[in-house]
């Protein structure tokens, strides 16, 4: 029986010890794992010289799962395995040959069918039965916005690189939860990195490989607006009016958006004054991640924090044209920053 629950690690973890089953089902929103775990099968189960009689790449959109089951039941050739990746598996039609080979694969045979974004139609139960006892079913979900950081973090520890809190949220910030774009410009920060000597990861060296100005950012935005620092905060503003390269209204709202909505959160935590018990409330990391709405409850009423959520959302509609037909959105950002910190 397939364990269903397994993680990304845990799945990498059984295939390096060389321990692969006959079906794995990737699936999912994320496509970052999907790829890592799929790769890996392509490049390490079969030897080199293996590969072209054992190893086979199909499309969903260009066979059905007659073909795909049929491929499947072939043995290999002087081999102990064939591998078979199945891309854009979303895209196959008829499944009932699949099911009914999913029932009893060959050992032999490892198939990998990757379906991204998505998930396999919740109706299809003897289907997801028949993976579930054929494999691995993994499902990579598309990683959330607040657990960016951990991902910096994790991703730059495993490869002995250092990095402080400020650094890491500018690149959250900077770059989002795509993670393929995301550790391609990690790999680039690490190899500016001088070797044979501890290597750390600053809001400088962000600045130079990555282009996010340390000073003039959407974290310093937001530290400014947390702290109520209206000149730093007017600063940064004039500065993407002028630079809007360097931020624009588009990806500032959902930055904005996103910590007003948290702290809005972070009042009715219970024991509201102990950081540790504030950061539980809003499934932070640590303690740490909960200063910034330690502060925000200082400095802001709860009445106040509801005001400027609903005006986010009004400035939000109003950069989309909704009751707006001349304001630039540099004037809106204005407009918005003002009334967050009067």
């Amino acid at each position: 029986m397939a364990q269903t629950t397994m993680t990304y690690d845990d799945v990498m973890r059984e295939l390096s010890m060389r321990k692969f089953h006959p079906v794995y089902y990737l699936m999912g929103d994320e496509p970052y794992y999907i790829d890592k775990i799929s790769n890996w099968i392509a490049e390490n189960v079969l030897q080199p010289e293996e590969r072209d009689f054992n190893q086979t790449v199909l499309f969903g959109s260009d066979v059905n799962a007659s073909q795909i089951a049929d491929a499947a039941k072939r043995y290999p050739m002087m081999s102990e395995y064939q591998v078979i990746i199945v891309k854009e598996a979303q895209n196959v039609k008829n499944i009932e040959p699949l099911e009914k080979y999913f029932k009893a694969p060959l050992s032999s045979t490892i198939l990998v069918m990757c379906h991204k974004n998505g998930k396999i139609d919740g109706r299809k139960k003897e289907y997801v039965k028949a993976i579930q006892q054929a494999g691995i079913l993994f499902e990579s979900p598309k990683l959330r916005e607040r657990d960016l950081p951990g991902f910096i973090e994790g991703y730059l520890k495993a490869k002995n690189v250092e990095i402080d809190h400020k650094s890491t949220q500018l690149i959250a910030d900077a770059i989002g939860a795509d993670l393929s774009r995301l550790t391609s410009e990690l790999d680039k920060v690490i190899l500016s990195l001088p070797e044979g000597e501890r290597r750390v990861v600053t809001p400088q060296v962000v600045e130079d490989q990555i282009g996010v100005s340390k000073d003039f950012n959407g974290y310093e935005l937001r530290d400014a607006l947390v702290n109520r620092d209206v000149f730093k905060a007017n600063l940064i503003v004039k500065y993407f009016d002028e630079n809007p390269k360097s931020g624009n209204i588009y990806s500032l709202l959902p930055l904005l958006f996103n910590y007003f909505q948290n702290l809005m959160i972070a009042f009715y935590c219970p024991q509201k004054t102990n950081q540790d018990r504030v950061a539980e409330w809003l499934d932070l990391r640590g303690g740490w991640y909960a200063r910034e709405y330690m502060t925000g409850m200082r400095n802001y009423t709860g009445m106040k924090v509801l005001q400027i959520i609903s005006k986010i959302r009004e400035i939000d509609a109003k950069s989309k044209g909704l009751d707006n037909p001349n304001t630039p959105p540099g004037e809106l950002m204005k407009e918005l920053i003002f009334f967050i910190l009067h």
